[in-house]
Order: C-alpha cells, then sequence, then structure tokens
C-alpha cells in the first residue's frame, strides 16, 4: 500500500486535449483534462488559470478610426447607411490577429455600391482578420469611402476619452480579450491516503488564438508572475522576524517609500481591473454602469452607504458587491460616507 501511495504522489502532471472544435469562425472550444494533482491543487491551479486566461491572453483590436470631412461621431455622411458612431461600433467587434506588439495602421478604402465588411480592409502583412465577412456598414451611393485605422495589440479592456474627437480621428473602446470564457471543474480518484485530483478546463476563444494557444500563454505568463518570488531568501523578510523591531522598521523612510510604491502599484492596477471581473448578477452590474462605476478602483471610492443611494441599488446588491470584492481582490468598500453625488 505505502509503494502504491508513493507511486502515485510522484507522478508527473500531465495535460491531453479531449476535445477541439470550431463551431464558428469567431468561436472556438477547446476542452482539456491535466492530472494528477495532489488534493486541494487541482483549486489553485484552476482558480489561477481562470482569471489569467481572460486577463492576460493578449488581443488584437483597432483603437481608433479617422473619417475625412466627419467633425462628430453621430454625424451621418451622404451615401452610407450608416451614422458614425455604428460604424464605429462595428469596427469594435471586428476580430484581428496578429504576432506583433507595434501599433499598425490600416485602410479601408471602398467605392459603391457595396456591402462593406472586414474583408474590405487593407491590413499590414503581420496582422489578418479572422472573419473577413464581418460586417462594418453599407454604401448605398456610388461613392468612395476612405477610413484611416489604428491597431495595436493589448490586454483587458481600453475606456477611451469621448471628448478626444479631433480631425475626423475616433477612438474606440477596445476589448484586447480573445478568451470569451472559461470554465474549470474538478474531480477525485483514488481512494484513502492515495485520493488525488483531475482538472478539466473548457476554453471559448475568438479564433483569434485558439484554445491551445490561449491556454499556452496563459501559462507561460502566469509562470513568468510567479518567477521573482522563486528567488526570495530568509534575508530579504527578515525585518518582520522581530516582532519588537518591526515597528521600527516600518518607520524607515526607506520602507515607508517602499510601502508608498506598493499602494500606488495597487491603485494603477485596479484602474485597469473592471467590474466584469467580480461576475456580479446583471441587475447590480447595470446600476453600477448605469453609474459610470467601470473599474474596481471607481467601485473602491464608494462606501455602502455610497452604493445603496445609487438608483435602484438595493442592500442585496450591496452585499454582493462586498462579498465579491472580498473574495476576489481581498478588498474591503471603505467604512466612511464619502458622500458623492449620484
Amino acid at each position: 500500500m505505502l509503494e502504491n501511495e508513493t507511486s502515485i504522489s510522484t507522478q508527473r502532471i500531465q495535460w491531453k486535449c479531449l476535445e477541439s472544435k470550431t463551431e464558428g469562425k469567431r468561436l472556438h472550444y477547446g476542452r482539456f483534462v491535466v492530472s494528477p494533482f495532489k488534493r486541494g491543487q487541482a483549486s489553485t491551479v484552476g482558480i489561477a488559470m481562470r482569471r489569467a486566461l481572460p486577463q492576460e491572453v493578449g488581443g488584437t483590436s483597432i483603437t481608433r478610426a479617422k473619417f475625412h470631412g466627419v467633425v462628430h461621431e453621430y454625424s451621418t455622411i451622404t451615401g452610407i447607411q450608416e451614422t458614425i458612431h455604428d460604424a464605429l461600433v462595428n469596427l469594435k467587434e471586428i476580430v484581428l490577429k496578429s504576432d506583433s506588439n507595434d501599433i499598425w495602421e490600416a485602410f479601408l478604402s471602398v467605392m459603391g455600391p457595396k456591402e462593406v465588411t472586414a474583408g474590405d480592409t487593407s491590413l499590414p502583412p503581420r496582422v489578418k482578420a479572422i472573419d473577413n465577412s464581418q460586417y462594418i456598414a453599407t454604401i448605398t451611393q456610388p461613392i468612395s469611402s476612405n477610413i484611416e485605422l489604428k491597431i495595436e495589440r493589448d490586454c483587458g479592456y481600453r475606456i477611451e476619452n469621448s471628448n478626444e474627437y479631433r480631425d475626423g480621428q475616433f477612438p474606440i473602446d477596445a476589448v484586447f480579450m480573445p478568451v470569451r470564457n472559461v470554465n474549470y471543474s474538478i474531480h477525485l480518484f483514488g481512494n484513502g491516503r492515495a485520493t488525488q485530483e483531475i482538472s478539466f478546463i473548457e476554453i471559448w476563444t475568438n479564433g483569434s488564438p485558439t484554445p491551445h494557444e490561449a491556454l499556452s500563454e496563459a501559462s507561460k505568463k502566469l509562470i513568468d508572475l510567479l518567477t521573482p518570488f522563486s528567488g526570495v531568501t530568509c534575508r530579504d523578510v527578515s525585518f518582520l522576524e522581530d516582532d519588537k523591531d518591526s515597528s521600527d522598521s516600518m518607520r524607515s523612510p526607506f520602507l515607508q517609500l517602499q510601502f508608498g510604491n506598493a499602494c500606488k502599484l495597487e491603485g494603477n492596477l485596479f484602474e485597469n481591473m473592471f467590474i466584469d471581473q467580480l461576475e456580479l448578477p446583471a441587475r447590480a452590474f447595470n446600476c453600477l454602469k448605469r453609474a459610470e462605476i467601470h473599474t474596481i478602483a471607481d467601485l473602491l471610492n464608494y462606501s455602502r452607504e455610497d452604493l445603496s443611494k445609487i438608483r435602484n441599488f438595493g442592500q442585496k446588491s450591496v452585499d454582493q458587491v462586498s462579498k465579491a470584492l472580498w473574495e476576489r481582490f481581498a478588498k474591503e468598500l471603505p467604512s466612511k460616507k464619502l458622500g458623492l453625488n449620484q
């Protein structure tokens, strides 16, 4: 029995793709199995991958469009069925793939009448459209339409300042998140002390990376994030060992500066983390968005009392937000009433 337990505990963790299918040009699915884990390890890996896949896997998007002779987002162009706003929304949805972090320019020059799609865009050699049939606009008259586009690769969301309209250039709120959804489940096998875990991971992407590519990139990003900790020694944290001296140590200008930098870094991180990551019920989420609360940093400016004053935001919603903040980021809403106007 002991020999069997030792054999199982030293087995190398391996993974395998169980299923891979293309449900559409912009919807790819993959199902993977990873095992064997010791008890508790599968949950650690599953949570980390569920967070890393949407947040750390980069995507390529159109971030700016320039229309000649247009001064306002809600302007119309004679001969084009859509308003500028509608065309911008459609450009935002275009799924692109690139292996470069460079900033690129692309051009859309079309003569009507014609239904304009992603395939009509002149893209740089290192950028390609996943679905050339994605709709942009319809030109109803024999006129020429020319649009200049800016393309970037990044992670997460980017909300642009809607007031930055100049010379016909319109910023586009970009979504650099090619992973659409992630699920994982954990199952036990074995008996007694030899019980181990097996994890199944499901990944849906928009096709710009395949689920296999997304899984590989997220794993590499996690390794890079954790590598600095592998070199930590006792000497690095020795000032915490003596409780008597710890308060004196924290009075050190150097440590106070380091603590301040850490707080600033946390604040910067929360400014780039959106409330989508809290996975709130639709009612609470929509109320926060209507109150112009888009990021975790925005949310942390509100106390429980402030949130309860938001229209249609009841105590149950406040509790849901508070619980999600603590479970996902180990943060609490400020207790002091901030008096923000709703």
